[in-house]
């Protein structure tokens, strides 16, 4: 599988793709790319309607060139921070983790913001650290983080020097599946109230019945999913396991 940038044309393959209707997978499948390295391009540069590969491709060369004058680097010498990843492969992999949220929904500073704040060993930032690390400004980081507190996604907390923390709290995705659980409810009810407005035994009737039906089971089936995994949220890392010497039998 190839590595490396998207080129120009495969930047122009990708608009040919979108403009004919094709899923991401089945795009990346012709350029030999992976699934999320098309999803990420598109996401970054206007998503699918917007997507225009001309500029895309200006666009990352001044990604490239403002990041080789904020983080020059010493001749025969590559960086590598001291936690020992590779911070090429730690950068790529957030641009991905933020694509997620963004198709979720998210704004794109917001969904900058969260993955940040999930990819820090600490779970937690203050703003002028959430700043620099995005390299945005601090306003655009109070708006994000703003938004995500008021959707339960980010709590603030106050360290020990009295400065404000946002936090990733590890109960968030069960909270949210929650209530995506309970939405997909709520539109079975809705759907259930039709069947007695349109009368019992009609076709519209019996269509809204069959949606109460299947929402009734995927709703139950989310919550009761959700409830028995919770405890996975709070698991802790274990440690990596040191390989055991072999035995003075062992040939």
């Amino acid at each position: 599988m190839p590595g490396g940038r998207l080129t120009q044309q495969e930047r122009q393959q990708i608009a040919l793709g979108l403009a004919d209707g094709l899923a991401y997978a089945e795009i990346a499948r012709r350029l030999d790319r992976p699934t999320s390295t098309v999803t990420r391009e598109v996401m970054r540069n206007g998503g699918p309607t917007a997507y225009r590969a001309d500029l895309a491709h200006r666009a990352t060369e001044r990604r490239a060139q403002r990041r080789r004058k904020t983080a020059p680097r010493a001749p025969g010498r590559t960086p590598r921070p001291a936690d020992g990843r590779d911070a090429e492969e730690v950068r790529e992999y957030e641009e991905t983790f933020t694509t997620v949220f963004m198709q979720s929904g998210l704004p794109k500073m917001t969904a900058r913001v969260l993955a940040g704040l999930y990819m820090t060993d600490a779970g937690s930032l203050t703003a002028s650290e959430l700043a620099g690390r995005l390299q945005v400004s601090p306003a655009s980081v109070s708006k994000a983080v703003s938004f995500l507190e008021g959707q339960g996604l980010i709590r603030r907390e106050r360290d020990e020097g009295r400065r404000e923390r946002y936090v990733v709290d590890d109960d968030v995705l069960y909270q949210s599946t929650m209530a995506s659980a309970r939405s997909t409810a709520h539109l079975g009810e809705i759907a259930r109230q039709g069947v007695h407005v349109l009368g019992p035994g009609t076709p519209a009737a019996a269509r809204l019945e069959n949606i109460a039906r299947f929402v009734d089971f995927v709703s139950e089936s989310i919550a009761r999913a959700a409830i028995q995994a919770r405890d996975v949220l709070h698991a802790k890392p274990q440690a990596p396991q040191a390989p055991q010497a072999p035995s003075d039998g062992a040939r």
